[in-house]
């Protein structure tokens, strides 16, 4: 069975005065689940790890899960260029209780694709979770070829790719080799419709930490057969897409989420700043129906 079909929130991690903002943590949760998400990436690239503790990735892992309570699945984010310290990461996952984990290629060595098969594989005898592969050339200098996904699919719980490569041939050769081997989803927003339309099961989304009702009847309208409503939603979101993409992820998501009352602050750990582009998001925002 797929993790998740439709729209998951790859959710931001609030923060005040440098600390973890737990109120506002909890309040995004809730915001989801009303939104009716269907599920949840904690931990992800959207969630800024790189720059948190160990400690402080496993609290917020944990305090989601708790919040959550089953209702949705949670998806652990475990990414490193180590292949061991993910197997690490991956174990301590499935012990605060995970339905699944996403790990992104390793980044920086610039692995073959023999490397990128042996590293997951690794990763896939490690734990009991079901696993989504993250292909994100644009962050990590490493592409998941269609022919190394196909390989991949299927080995001890690699269920899923979510593809974000911003390739629609890429993402068309992989729907193809793995058809019905592999679940993919997409990694751009701007892209979901197009990914639906060829197989996909939906998005792993950055625009629904905003509007998560949205995003998720955008993908339900699909699967209920209403393309055209589909398309027209798809063609609203995107402008606002554009914006929330105008500086690197997470900067433009967290200032909108703290434009539309969501957060009380927009603090990004270095080397990540704060957005220069409040005014283009904030009209986007307008436009796309949020009253500010």
């Amino acid at each position: 069975m797929a993790i998740f079909k439709g729209a998951a929130t790859a959710l931001i991690t609030p923060f005040v005065d440098d600390k973890v903002d737990y109120d506002n943590l909890e309040k995004l949760v809730i915001n989801q689940l009303e939104g009716n998400i269907d599920a949840l990436i904690i931990n992800g690239t959207t969630g800024e790890p790189t720059t948190m503790t160990h400690k402080e990735r496993t609290k917020v892992a944990s305090t989601v899960i708790e919040i959550v309570n089953k209702r949705i699945p949670v998806i652990l984010g475990a990414g490193s260029n180590n292949t061991y310290t993910v197997i690490e990461y991956a174990k301590e996952n499935e012990d605060l209780g995970a339905d699944a984990i996403l790990t992104v290629t390793p980044y920086y060595n610039k692995c073959t694709q023999n490397g990128i098969v042996a590293h997951y594989k690794a990763i896939a005898d490690s734990v009991n979770l079901p696993i989504i592969m993250y292909n994100v050339p644009g962050r990590t200098g490493v592409n998941i070829a269609p022919e190394t996904a196909l390989k991949l699919a299927g080995y001890k719980g690699i269920t899923a790719i979510k593809e974000a490569s911003g390739n629609i041939n890429q993402f068309m050769e992989v729907a193809r080799l793995c058809n019905g081997k592999l679940d993919i989803y997409s990694g751009d927003d701007g892209l979901v419709l197009p990914i639906l339309a060829l197989g996909g099961l939906g998005v792993i989304s950055v625009a629904s930490n905003i509007c998560p009702q949205y995003m998720h009847d955008l993908c339900e309208s699909y699967f209920n057969g209403d393309i055209e409503k589909c398309r027209e939603m798809q063609f609203k979101l995107n402008p606002l897409v554009d914006a929330l993409f105008s500086e690197v992820n997470p900067i433009p998501v967290k200032c909108a989420a703290k434009l539309v009352g969501l957060i009380k602050d927009d603090y990004m750990r270095l080397p990540l700043t704060p957005s220069t582009k409040v005014d283009y998001i904030r009209n986007e925002l307008i436009k796309f129906g949020f009253n500010i």
